[in-house]
């Protein structure tokens, strides 16, 4: 099971990173084609933030073992995250909802497997 938490965090890790990063380096006028008219840019911004910081958490106070709850946290505020995008993208289309919700059980998965192996240390 610690096999399959750590390449979970490891590839959802990386995966939030980019998906931050990229949400400040993208041109404006693309970010907004991509966003419901209701969304600030602000938002968009703050989501990619977030974004970083969970991917950073996903991986880094585990590895280093300082802070170790601070990973099951970070997968537990973007699974937040990921239902707020689940939420987002069902009125475009079921199918697009689905990646975004598949995302977030595999979170919910990490949070909960570390949560125990903190429990159990």
């Amino acid at each position: 099971m610690n096999n399959l938490l750590w390449l979970l965090q490891i590839l959802l890790g990386l995966l939030f990173i980019v998906a931050g990063v990229v949400k400040f380096l993208m041109p404006v006028d693309q970010i907004q084609k991509g966003i419901p008219d209701w969304m600030p840019l602000g938002f968009i911004y703050f989501i990619g933030v977030c974004e970083v910081l969970g991917g950073i958490g996903l991986i880094v106070p585990w590895l280093t073992k300082t802070k170790p709850v601070l990973t099951p946290i970070a997968a537990a505020g973007l699974v937040i995250i990921m239902i707020g995008a689940t939420a987002v993208t069902v009125p475009l289309g079921v199918d697009k909802a689905v990646p975004p919700a598949i995302i977030g059980l595999l979170l919910a998965l990490v949070a909960y497997g570390r949560f125990n192996a903190l429990k159990a240390a």
